[in-house]
């Protein structure tokens, strides 16, 4: 048992929930961006040398411009995102609210050190982190 909630405390760690949630995203918008250069830009450098291509669209130059499949990919970008969201993210940001910690939430309000003028810094923050100078009544930035 202690295997299995082991691996379960990896799976839930929130830098590897991020990461596969970002690597799903990127894999769905890559599908997309495949479809948009194989049925608009390809056949576009193909009308200028020639050659022939079938299907359903419109054509330039004897080559086709499949709309058709390119209007599919996004339908499944959305979907596919929407299926992320509802499956992988709402969930894990309530099994994180119920841990008490935010998950996929706005961050932490910061300040900004008005001598070397970083930003990010907490709100309690007494002296800046990059200049160690003293900073005053917390500032949002």
């Amino acid at each position: 048992m202690s295997t299995l909630r082991g691996f379960k405390t990896f799976l839930m760690q929130g830098d590897l929930i991020v990461a596969a949630v970002g690597l799903a995203i990127a894999l769905a918008f890559s599908t997309l961006i495949k479809a948009f250069t194989d049925n608009v830009i390809t056949p576009l450098v193909n009308a200028a040398g020639g050659g022939g291509k079938t299907g359903l669209g419109f054509h330039v130059g004897g080559q086709l411009i499949n709309l058709g499949a390119l209007v599919s990919a996004v339908i499944y970008f959305v979907v596919f995102v929407a299926v992320i969201y509802f499956v992988i993210v709402v969930p894990y940001r309530a099994y994180q609210k119920r841990r008490g910690v935010t998950a996929f939430g706005e961050p932490a309000p910061t300040r900004t050190c008005p001598e070397c003028l970083s930003d990010g810094l907490p709100l309690k923050a007494r002296r800046c982190r990059y200049c160690a100078s003293t900073l005053t009544a917390a500032a949002p930035a």
